[in-house]
Formats: C-alpha cells, structure tokens, sequence
C-alpha cells in the first residue's frame, strides 16, 4: 500500500475530508448549512441560476457533490459530480446515459449481484452484454469493439483486483469509455480517475457514509459531455437524492479517514486471525501480503477496504456461525461503523459457495471483534 498521505497540495486525507464542500464562512452563518426542503424556488422572469426546480438541483446535493468531488479528483477543476438516490441509480445513470442499441459492454462475471438484472435489461434494449472475472484481468480479452468497460475492483463479493491503469489504456485505446466501481475501496484508498478512468461510480450507501441509515449513489467524471449525459438521465428518471439524505451523508464524510483507518486495520487484523482457522477456506482480504490480489492491489490503493471474505465447509456450518456472534449482525450491505455478515449465497446472484461469507469489519474495539468471531466458529462447530 503507498505510504503517500499527502497530495501536491499538501492537503492530508484527514483535513480534506473534514473540510470538503463547506461553503464560504459567512458570520453568523451555519458551517454546514441544513438541507434545503423545496420542490420549487423563486423564479421571476426568465430562468437563470443554478436552482429552479428540485429534481434537477438542490443546494444541499451542490454542497454535498463537491464534498465527493473533493475526495475523488482533488485538485482537478474539470472534474464534476453528480448524487443520485441509490448506488444502483448511479450505475444506470452511466450505463443507460452512455449507451446505444447496437453497442457493446464488458462487465465483470463476479461483480455486484444485481448486473445479472442490469445485463436483462441492456439486451433488451438491443446492446450487446459480454462478461469477464475481474482477476486475471480477463475482461482485456473482450474489449476490442466495445463501447464501455465497466470495471469492479475490488470485486464484491470475491475481493479480486485488476489493474485498473492497464485495463483503461487498453480500453481507450480501443475508442471505449471506462467506469470503475469505487464502492469497496472508498476514494480513501483508490482513484479510480487518476488511473485513468472516465468514471468513478459509487454506492455512498456503504463505507463512503458509514452508519447503515441512507441509500446513496454518486458519480464523478472530467468529460463535460459525458457527464452532461449522465445529468440528463438524472432529469429524465427522476432518481433523485432527498435532501435530508444529501445533508447526513456529507456530515458524515467528515468521519470517514478514521472510520476507514480503524475499519481496514482491523480488518487486516481479523483476516490475519482467520488465516489459523483449518475449517475456513478460501479467504481473501487484498492486504493480506500472500493474497493473490496483493501486489497489484498495492500498487494502485492507498487502503485495502474493511469486507474480508472466507468460506466454512457447509451451508449448515456457515448459519450456525453467524447465529453465533454477537457483536456481528446478520445484514446484507457493508461499509458500517457496526460489522455485519452474511452468507451470501442466501441471494442466489453470486457465483460464490454455499458456505461463502462476505463479513464487514465495522469500528468495535479489534480485540473484542476478533474474539467474537473466533468464539463463534468454535461454537459453531459443535
């Protein structure tokens, strides 16, 4: 993992992150305004200025974008955001804003478990879907003819990582446009527009916000049409962020280089834990130096995330686990201040075994985490 804390601005990811999108102090003024609840604003005469009605902006998503927009491009004045009211909305925003009948795209096989569905509805609407794991950088040898590439790394839930950097030249060098999912590593620990990509898309419903209560998505992009684009789509559906939701989650951005210091050491630490249990096969955590997605993991993040992944031996095994801990709730999602487990293939989207667990690792003390969890697979062994 880089060292580096520190951009050319000499802004660490600490001050940014608690700073990022105040407005000019004013006296008397709040630092962080409250969110704005208005369907409508006053308009007189011909429309001029940035609010005129709220699906298409709101002062609250403004403060809010440029928070993300800080964390994901700082220092870059091309670079644009946009919230939406899901991650899921995000990445329809991106994929049905760039896309046309007639055109490819490469997605991961082993990514988020609701592109199968994703993949449905772009043929039927006359694109052609093909599909590569994320590891290996497979999906190198699908691109030539496509129109975007949208990359998963590291992969949920299986935690594979690509090269990011190859796989754009490569993309871009063949005419295609490519998106990076940034959900599992935050833009904490990953870039994905100084790598080269054309788009880093996010669920900010996960580790970006960090407490569970908020659905959230985003999208950050320096290509004015292509983000113009992707804007669009957001009028046209609709799928907009409220403005409570905008307001606590960029309060809670000012938290989250602790949250994910804490989160990804521990997490480290409890994979590091699980490495000694014989019944757990199968487990991955980029950080872990002898996991296949070490090296290049290291090379282009700055923190390996907070979600280890392991398998038990049986479907039966993995639920007497997880009905075992305590400090762990049994949820889907990850990226909370409270870890959650799940087995995940309970869903039937993932190509995962019956016992596979994908477990977020959230702020409780390590120690008391790591006892939990061995206490439970000793429990659930009985």
């Amino acid at each position: 993992m880089s060292d580096a804390t520190h951009d050319a601005d000499h802004t660490g990811d600490g001050t940014r992150a608690v700073r990022a999108g105040l407005p000019e102090a004013v006296k008397h003024e709040p630092t962080l305004p409250g969110p704005v609840f208005a369907a409508h604003f006053h308009l007189p005469g011909e429309v001029t200025g940035p609010y005129s009605y709220g699906r298409d902006d709101n002062p609250t998503w403004t403060l809010l974008e440029r928070a993300i927009g800080e964390l994901e491009a700082p220092g870059r004045d091309d670079a644009e955001t946009l919230v939406f009211a899901s991650g899921m909305a995000a990445i329809s925003a991106v994929l049905f804003s760039q896309l046309r009948a007639g055109d490819a795209v490469v997605l991961p096989s082993d990514g988020y478990q609701v592109l199968p569905l994703v993949r449905t509805q772009l043929e039927a609407y006359g694109i052609e879907v093909r599909t590569a794991p994320t590891g290996g950088d497979a999906q190198l040898e699908v691109l030539d003819g496509a129109r975007l590439l949208w990359i998963e790394s590291p992969s949920n839930p299986g935690l594979d990582v690509c090269d990011i950097r190859q796989l754009v030249e490569a993309a871009h060098a063949r005419g295609a446009l490519v998106a990076v999912d940034n959900t599992l590593a935050t833009p904490l620990g990953q870039r994905p527009l100084d790598l080269g990509a054309d788009f880093s898309v996010a669920s900010g419903t996960k580790q970006l916000t960090g407490h569970g209560d908020l659905l959230l998505g985003y999208v950050t992009g320096c290509d004015g049409d292509a983000m113009a684009a992707v804007r669009r789509w957001r009028k046209i559906v609709g799928a907009i962020l409220g403005p409570m939701e905008a307001w606590l989650a960029h309060r809670s951005i000012a938290t989250l280089p602790l949250r994910v210091d804490r989160q990804n050491a521990t997490a480290l630490t409890l994979a590091e834990a699980l490495r000694q249990r014989p019944e757990i096969s199968g487990l991955r955590y980029p950080g872990l130096p002898d996991d296949p997605s070490h090296k290049i993991a290291s090379q282009q993040m700055r923190r390996y995330g907070c979600v280890v992944s392991f398998t038990l031996p049986t479907r039966a095994r993995a639920e007497r686990f997880l009905a075992a801990l305590r400090l762990v709730e049994d949820a889907t999602s990850f990226g909370g201040v409270r870890s959650t487990a799940e087995r995940r293939g309970r869903w039937g989207g993932d190509a995962v075994p019956e016992g596979f667990i994908r477990m977020s690792v959230g702020a409780e003390d390590p120690e008391d985490l790591v006892a939990d969890v061995l206490r439970a697979l000793d429990a659930s062994a009985e």
